[in-house]
């Protein structure tokens, strides 16, 4: 197999970094920046986040597995002292048809302008804000108009991400295996002219939002780290990725909740 390494550059990162590039070569296991079949990320969840993105046309066939250096990561199973074993198990696996991997979807974002459609992944969340003023926009469910929408912004999350910026703004933490979006709100705004939801709503795969923004609103737009500034927007369509998903490869087992409760309750069970 081949390996590349996405690393978040403080001296612990870049120490681990170069004991595995010094393991791997032992093992006659090559490394490949541009076609890998496995990438380890050394860092936190911003580090594979930075991975995710650098391999986004080729997640058919990459699998990600990450080291934490600081906090404990949702996307890493590993801490810095245990190297030594995930290379091991690594090295164990000489095809990438014999790695265990879990796969989770992503968002799909398509971008309507005057110029035509783009399409972006994100693997935790999208995000549009109004820069200057409050962002103004039409909510479509599955081609339906379902809300007028006035405040900050509108976050929509995948499962893996629910745990992140949509956890904070009140929404459900969902189990990343489930094939389906959630929508949040921003610091909405409720009065006669201007009514939302409230509260976050999750669709199904098979269901799409779409946002139609104030025509020419300038608006700051998220792509889980990445951001771009756009005043040329028409629509924005967001959906459960169809063919695409994100694979991690799993060397030992870790659930998702036995996660979130070490996160975010603090309780560790020995």
């Amino acid at each position: 197999m081949k390996y590349n390494v996405i690393e978040r550059g403080d001296d612990i990162s870049k120490e681990l970094t170069e004991r595995f590039h010094t393991l791997a070569a032992q093992q006659g296991m090559p490394r490949d920046e541009e076609n890998p079949d496995i990438v380890l990320s050394i860092g936190g969840d911003g580090t594979m986040l930075q991975a995710f993105h650098k391999y986004t046309k080729q997640l058919d066939h990459i699998a990600f597995v990450g080291i934490h250096t600081g906090h404990l990561g949702f996307f890493a199973d590993w801490k810095p002292h245990e190297l030594d074993d995930l290379a091991s198990l690594m090295f164990s696996v000489t095809t990438p048809e014999e790695l265990h991997v879990v796969q989770y979807p992503v968002v799909e974002i398509e971008i309507t302008t005057e110029q035509g459609i783009e399409t972006h992944l994100a693997l935790n969340e999208f995000t549009l804000r109004g820069i200057e003023v409050s962002l103004v926009a039409r909510l479509h469910v599955n081609d339906e108009m379902f809300e007028m929408f006035r405040g900050d912004g509108i976050c929509i999350s995948s499962p893996a991400g629910s745990t992140a910026y949509n956890k904070s703004l009140g929404g459900a933490m969902v189990h990343p295996s489930l094939e389906a979006i959630q929508i949040a709100e921003i610091a909405s705004i409720n009065n006669r002219v201007y009514r939302t939801l409230g509260s976050s709503m999750i669709l199904p795969k098979h269901h799409h939002c779409d946002i139609y923004p104030k025509a020419q609103q300038n608006m700051l737009l998220s792509l889980d780290h990445l951001y771009m500034q756009r005043s040329d927007v028409v629509s924005i369509r967001c959906r459960v990725a169809s063919n695409v998903k994100v694979k991690f490869a799993r060397f030992r087992p870790f659930p998702f909740w036995n996660r979130v409760r070490e996160a975010f309750v603090g309780l560790e069970v020995k």
